[in-house]
């Protein structure tokens, strides 16, 4: 696929500009400068994760590491340079658990304005940096990968793909016909040297309902969309001038003065009024129905994490002890929220209550008795107790805590 970037002809000769310093070639063998987006509030683990300590600052598997610091290490050897952008109350957390990530590449959001806007900023930004024909990569900080081998693969070959012009998505191998996820239709290979897995993409679909999800998932042709995006910068760019031209003109503004003294005058004024839109209704969709989306699907142990239910799947039941096959989250005064069984937390005491989940920050003991596959979530102000097949109505009561006006519980 031929590439006709106008956004690329513009910055040909970025690497002569004023912010020359900044410009690097990816190093050998890792072809991508990655952004992270690293918003929203998790409102499905609540109480966990709150407004000030969204999911992606957490250690919700027991890893010792939070899902954002976990995205960070998993994309190190593909990632050329790391670019995480955040809302503004989350800079300092960010930066505290990403020490190895220089200041200037955490770019701070004053507000919402969805996915496009962020990784637009970001990849607009990378272009001014290190010149429009980097290949950007977008990955979400808040979901987990058990086969990182076969991830830095996929993304590999993303990269290849992109090189010739593609924008290219990382489809998931469905596991079942989940509803919680939108789809991704694949089409013939492409063929392309570097990327002997790769296929076009006929379209993209929204959460299914499960009789049309198990129909995609018996054709073998659809797998689950993560919401990962690799292109050239100036190809991604392009396309939202093309299809978006007030919000790429906005975000060029920005980028522009981002790395002067009117980042903050120019931020201010311009970015409330961006259009707020995810990047799958702003480029993937329109692009893939003319022919220029190809994905790269794989099977690598993906999660969301998007609930407790994912999270009880994620976490090792105790094998032996007084909370014998239960899933234990316990706080351990670490950055990172929490951590595996056996810290500073109380006691956890289980009678036939296997495949319960119990995430604790107080320090109380825990008591279950007879309730197996339950989820009891304990900190100091709330207590949530639920099952994980009605874990996702978790939500609802975030939702009718806001309409109460209860702030300090969000």
């Amino acid at each position: 696929m031929s590439e006709h970037s106008g956004y690329s002809e513009q910055n040909e000769h970025s690497e002569h500009s004023e912010h020359s310093e900044h410009l690097s070639e990816p190093r050998r063998g890792q072809p991508i400068h990655a952004i992270i987006p690293a918003g929203g509030a998790g409102t499905r683990l609540w109480p966990l994760s709150r407004r000030q300590r969204p999911k992606f600052l957490l250690d919700l598997t027991g890893t010792g590491r939070s899902l954002l610091q976990g995205t960070v290490e998993r994309l190190a050897p593909v990632a050329a340079s790391t670019t995480v952008v955040t809302g503004v109350a989350h800079v300092a957390a960010v930066a505290d658990q990403l020490p190895g990530i220089p200041r200037e590449n955490l770019l701070a959001e004053p507000l919402p304005r969805d996915s496009m806007a962020a990784i637009g900023l970001a990849a607009a930004v990378i272009a001014r940096r290190h010149g429009a024909q980097s290949v950007v990569g977008s990955f979400a900080a808040d979901q987990t990968i058990a086969e990182e081998d076969a991830f830095v693969d996929a993304v590999r070959q993303a990269a290849a793909l992109a090189e010739e012009g593609w924008v290219v998505t990382i489809g998931i191998e469905a596991t079942g016909p989940s509803t919680a996820f939108g789809y991704i239709h694949c089409g013939d290979h492409i063929g392309a040297a570097g990327a002997p897995a790769g296929r076009r993409v006929l379209g993209f679909t929204e959460k299914p309902d499960l009789q049309t999800a198990q129909t995609y998932l018996d054709s073998g042709d659809y797998r689950w969309n993560a919401g990962m995006f690799v292109a050239r910068a100036g190809v991604l760019l392009d396309h939202l001038a093309r299809l978006r031209p007030q919000l790429a003109q906005g975000l060029a503004a920005i980028a522009e003065a981002w790395d002067t003294p009117q980042r903050e005058e120019v931020m201010a004024r311009v970015w409330p009024g961006l259009e707020s839109i995810a990047i799958d209704h702003a480029i993937a969709e329109p692009v893939a129905a003319a022919g220029g989306v190809a994905t790269i699907p794989v099977a690598m142990g993906w999660d969301d994490v998007g609930g407790f239910d994912a999270l009880a799947g994620l976490i090792a039941a105790q094998q032996e002890g007084a909370a014998a096959g239960v899933r234990i989250l316990q706080a351990q005064g670490s950055p990172v929220g929490l951590g595996p069984a056996g810290g500073a937390g109380g006691a956890i005491e289980a009678v036939d209550s296997p495949g319960a989940l119990v995430a604790t920050t107080t320090g109380r003991t825990v008591a279950l008795v007879g309730v197996p596959d339950v989820v009891v979530v304990d900190t100091p102000d709330a207590l949530l107790v639920t099952v994980p097949a009605r874990a996702q109505g978790v939500k609802t009561v975030v939702d009718r805590l806001a309409a109460q006006g209860s702030d300090a519980l969000l």
